[in-house]
């Protein structure tokens, strides 16, 4: 049986279109510092980084045996690397491309998604990523979410940080409606205080995504 979705394989699964598997909401910085965040969030979680309110560290350089987490670390573990969590988002958000198809190709050896390529207009390359029928994890992440702020539903510490994770990011649109979003502010406000992490990266997230785009 497969693990459990890392933080940063369900942002690339709500980064994706459930039907045509056509990347969704991707015009500016939004998806790679959402990806940059959920990739801190897992080392932090699997306990190699740390971090407060103005400062990130590595706390054990140990290899996770994931290769795309592993180069994460790398990066963050050397003498030049940012110490603040703003500077981290900054630095990862430029290798998001490059760890995001690393993560496609998993989920796709995974069985999870299919990768079509094809032709749009006969001449241009269009790659999209299905997601293969009756694979729970790829529909799971956007149920998931949905559920716990519609119904008002106390998340699991995991959840709190990718609720805070996609609104840091501005991904919320593509998973509530515009009738929708009004409604679930007060509960999200809630919820994504829960967790000390969204007070720390997701708030780095926010300031990057603002001075990257102003106009939001």
């Amino acid at each position: 049986m497969r693990a459990a979705a890392s933080l940063a394989e369900e942002i690339v699964l709500l980064s994706l279109d459930d039907d045509t598997g056509r990347p969704v909401g991707r015009s500016g910085m939004a998806p790679d510092l959402a990806l940059a965040g959920a990739l801190l969030m897992d080392l932090a979680l699997a306990g190699r980084v740390d971090t407060d309110r103005d400062r990130i560290w590595v706390a054990d350089n140990t290899p996770t045996w994931d290769a795309v987490a592993d180069r994460v670390l790398a990066e963050l573990d050397t003498p030049d690397a940012p110490g603040d969590a703003r500077g981290a988002i900054m630095l990862l958000a430029r290798g998001a491309p490059a760890a995001r198809e690393a993560l496609l190709a998993r989920l796709v050896e995974a069985g999870v998604l299919h990768r079509q390529e094809g032709r749009v207009l006969w001449v241009f390359p269009d790659r999209r990523y299905p997601k293969a029928a009756g694979r729970e994890a790829a529909e799971d992440a956007r149920a998931r979410l949905r559920r716990l702020l519609l119904a008002e539903e106390i998340p699991e510490p995991r959840d709190a940080l990718l609720l805070g994770l996609a609104r840091a990011a501005g991904l919320l649109p593509l998973l509530f409606s515009a009738e929708e979003l009004p409604r679930i502010q007060d509960w999200l406000n809630v919820v994504t205080r829960i967790e000390s992490l969204n007070r720390s990266l997701g708030t780095a997230v926010a300031e990057v995504r603002a001075a990257r785009s102003p106009s939001g």
